[in-house]
């Protein structure tokens, strides 16, 4: 049985479950696919403001790919690279999306799981979460595509102790080093989550992807051109920063439209 990729809405927060039952939600090749399809529908969604993505059952956001599918999907260097680009397609559809995205963690978040929360704007977990890529003892490397959201979010020092020792990390230690936002007790993970989730869609929807595109910009090593400059300011001409302002002065909570 394949695991599956669902999506349900609540006003303007999507949630997306990676669920594979029996196996702590590892991915198998469909659920790559699946969330690749997901998150392209959900960016291109005018009517969502934050993503919330989770894995089922409580016990693991996801333990890493499905092992048992190596020996037909990576049998040969073709199916590998038909594997790998599928599952890199995922993780920069996640990337990618145009609205804030959240993982929701609880258990175990390893290898794959920790490859696609990575690529998410904020990680929130429980205390007893827990984090790495241990596949130096099963013999095969990280592939780069999957590789690069691991170094963006926490820098060579950290990727390259994860996968050289193959050891797992607390949530504590996976805090300190960079790899998640913040940590709060088991029994507040999914209330916490929901909590920023809301928070996020009280805030203006193209501030917040704004906010997101210019934080990504700035991450590379090149001045900002005049043009991008003015480029700034575009929220002058919306409806929602017009909108911010009346509420502002007026005392009230705004409306945003995303306009």
């Amino acid at each position: 049985m394949s695991g599956t990729v669902l999506c349900a809405r609540e006003k303007a927060i999507a949630t997306v479950t990676l669920s594979n039952p029996g196996k702590l939600n590892a991915i198998d090749f469909a659920m790559w696919q699946q969330l690749a399809r997901t998150f392209s529908d959900l960016s291109a969604d005018d009517r969502v403001r934050c993503v919330v993505l989770r894995g089922d059952g409580g016990q693991a956001f996801a333990a890493g790919g499905d092992i048992g599918e190596f020996l037909t999907r990576r049998d040969t260097l073709d199916h590998a690279l038909i594997y790998h680009g599928q599952a890199g397609a995922a993780l920069q559809a996640v990337f990618d999306c145009r609205h804030p995205t959240i993982a929701l963690i609880q258990g175990a978040c390893i290898g794959g799981g920790l490859e696609i929360a990575a690529q998410c704007d904020l990680r929130i977990c429980g205390e007893s979460s827990r984090f790495g890529v241990p596949i130096n003892r099963l013999g095969f490397s990280m592939y780069p595509a999957e590789m690069e959201g691991l170094l963006r979010l926490a820098g060579p020092a950290t990727v390259l102790e994860i996968l050289l020792e193959g050891r797992i990390l607390s949530s504590s230690e996976a805090l300190a080093k960079g790899l998640i936002t913040r940590v709060v007790a088991d029994a507040e993970v999914i209330d916490e989550a929901y909590a920023s989730a809301r928070r996020i869609c009280a805030g203006a929807p193209l501030v917040a992807s704004w906010h997101k595109q210019w934080v990504r910009r700035l991450q590379h090593d090149i001045p900002l051109s005049d043009q991008e400059l003015r480029a700034s300011f575009a929220f002058l001409e919306t409806e929602d920063y017009r909108e911010g302002l009346s509420a502002f002065l007026g005392k009230r909570q705004p409306n945003f439209s995303g306009r």
